[in-house]
């Protein structure tokens, strides 16, 4: 049986281990408060204004970037947790809730999560990663018969919690040194790359990082295959993010338009009650802004989409939160399913794939989607190419006695110093190498990756 007690463990890494913070900059804040300010000012956070939501290279500002979809999975996070601790702290975390202090820590953590779930992901979305396996599965580096799962399934998540522990360094050996609270309930898939997947799609933590996770699990009295339950929130949060805000965007783009979603929507299914209250209120919306003034058609899509997001967050989250309070027994138990999820259980799971299925068809499928991301992959696979090349012979470049190839030289040494102060501190074995080429996309935004592939391609021609 899971507890409370241990789950909002607010330990770090660093505490596990016998050390101590240097600078005593917590006055004022619990501890599991500080994991979101170390994570929101982390230059990883940063970055993700540069890579891909849905629409790939996007110029137009107010159409989502992964930064903004990580900001508003956030907030809807923090939603559920402010109801859940506020509204039933006593039926979800017992008696004992004041002593937890849930009302500060529940949010805080959840919060955390929201902002740092995509932060691993490489450019170009979940096409890079796709792009990232395919290089391994092509047959692209030494050893190709022996290449770990790790990376011919290489996956954002656990390269997340790779960046969080390992890569974005503070001062020391343990990453953000983040409460072992925040980093459970980051885990979406809690597996170890080689072992059992618990009936999950995924595994969720590169071989590299298991004694982390193992430090991390027994701190919060977890084990592999048993999620922390604020992982269902924070997927549900996603959930609701990719169908309902992922829909605005699409037809902020042109691919659709209002009346395309409310079509699809009562075609979808003329029985759900969750899509008739949207679809009603909506369109009461809708009706209401046409007698605006000189209103233009792009003017009153924009508008009527944003609350038609409105409308479907405000079922959505309350769904998500009833359906959580009402298995929180079988979740604390540790024995529920392994493919539960709180959206696909809950009254708005028909509200929520009917959504998906809108942007699959019109966004994702469009012709210039599928253009920009082909670009992506090309330019992600090429620049591993080139990257590798300078991986595989590092060991040459500081002895002075072998011969060195100036353009892997060079390549080589446009890789972060952290990631390879990480990889010459490791026995530079050849999971070592694939894992300092993952960590080098992954760490890259959509525009430097653009920029490093036409300069490598540049040099690599002048050099033959």
């Amino acid at each position: 049986m899971l507890s409370w007690e241990k789950l909002l463990n607010p330990a770090r890494l660093k505490d596990i281990h016998g050390g101590k913070e240097l600078a005593n900059s917590g006055v004022g804040r619990k501890e599991l408060e500080r994991d979101y300010d170390r994570i929101l000012f982390a230059a990883p956070t940063r970055r993700l204004a540069d890579k891909t939501q849905v629409f790939p290279m996007e110029e137009n500002d107010s159409v989502r970037n992964r930064l903004t979809h990580s900001h508003e999975v956030s907030n809807l996070a923090r939603s559920i947790g402010i109801r859940l601790a506020f509204e039933h702290a006593d039926e979800v975390f017992g008696q004992n809730h004041e002593a937890l202090d849930v009302k500060r820590n529940v949010p805080a953590v959840l919060a955390a999560v929201g902002l740092a779930h995509d932060l691993g992901n490489p450019p170009f979305g979940h096409q890079g990663e796709e792009a990232i396996q395919q290089w391994f599965h092509d047959g692209n580096c030494s050893d190709n018969n022996n290449i770990e799962d790790d990376f011919l399934n290489f996956d954002g998540n656990a390269q997340t919690f790779r960046l969080l522990t390992k890569l974005q360094v503070l001062h020391d050996k343990f990453g953000l040194n983040l409460t072992v609270s925040t980093l459970a309930a980051l885990l979406k898939y809690p597996s170890i790359y080689g072992s059992d997947k618990f009936g999950r799609k995924k595994h969720g933590i590169f071989k590299s990082e298991t004694d982390i996770i193992t430090d991390v699990w027994e701190a919060t009295g977890l084990k592999k295959g048993i999620r922390h339950p604020f992982a269902y929130i924070m997927e549900a949060c996603d959930d609701i993010a990719y169908s309902v805000i992922d829909a605005e965007d699409t037809v902020k783009k042109g691919y659709a338009s209002f009346y395309d979603l409310i079509n699809h929507l009562e075609n979808y299914d003329k029985n759900d009650a969750s899509i008739k209250k949207v679809i009603a209120a909506s369109l009461k919306n809708n009706n209401e802004f046409k007698e605006i003034p000189d209103i233009s058609s792009n003017q009153l899509n924009d508008i009527s989409m944003q609350m038609f997001r409105v409308h479907a967050i405000s079922q959505m989250i309350p769904a998500a939160a009833d359906t959580f309070r009402e298995n929180i027994k079988k979740i604390m138990s540790g024995e529920i399913n392994g493919d539960f999820e709180l959206i696909s259980q809950s009254n708005c799971s028909i509200l929520c794939k009917a959504t998906k299925d809108f942007d699959i068809r019109y966004g994702f499928r469009h012709r210039d989607v599928l253009k920009l991301e082909l670009q992506g992959s090309n330019y992600i696979k090429n620049t591993m190419t080139m990257l590798w090349q300078g991986i595989c012979n590092a060991e040459k470049f500081d002895d002075r006695k072998k011969k060195s190839d100036p353009f892997e030289k060079y390549v080589y040494g446009s890789i972060s110093e952290n990631y390879r102060r990480i990889y010459n501190q490791s026995d530079r074995s050849d999971y070592a190498k694939r894992q300092l080429l993952c960590d080098a996309i992954s760490g890259m935004t959509e525009s430097y990756l653009i920029k490093k592939h036409d300069e490598f391609k540049s040099l690599a021609n002048e050099k033959k």
